[in-house]
């Protein structure tokens, strides 16, 4: 089997980047990325800004708010998680409406 390492995903993916740098999806499975390398705050920046440039990219809330979990930013994750369960509900994602939630009910709570 062919398996990338991270340092291989994250190169092909910033190269696929030069050539649309708003994209969602990669910016956010970048993110990904960085946070199995422990790059948190490098994860950090690029959710907000998939999240300044499409609000509707749902699954972002959710890493980012678990993100900032992380980096004990609290009142920071519970304000992204309220974020996305109002742009989930106003988008009839249940799936992801009811991720957030538990996972909202579980850091208030």
């Amino acid at each position: 089997m062919n398996y990338l390492y991270p340092m291989d995903r994250i190169t092909r993916i910033q190269a696929f980047l030069e050539q649309n740098p708003k994209d969602s999806f990669l910016r956010h499975a970048l993110a990904l990325e960085y946070i199995k390398l422990g790059q948190l705050n490098d994860a950090k920046t690029l959710f907000l800004a998939v999240l300044s440039d499409n609000p509707d990219y749902i699954g972002s809330y959710y890493h980012l708010a678990r993100l900032l979990e992380t980096l004990e930013e609290r009142d920071a994750a519970i304000q992204w998680y309220e974020k996305g369960m109002e742009t989930a509900k106003k988008a009839g994602d249940t799936h992801a409406l009811n991720e957030l939630r538990a996972a909202y009910e579980d850091l208030i709570f």
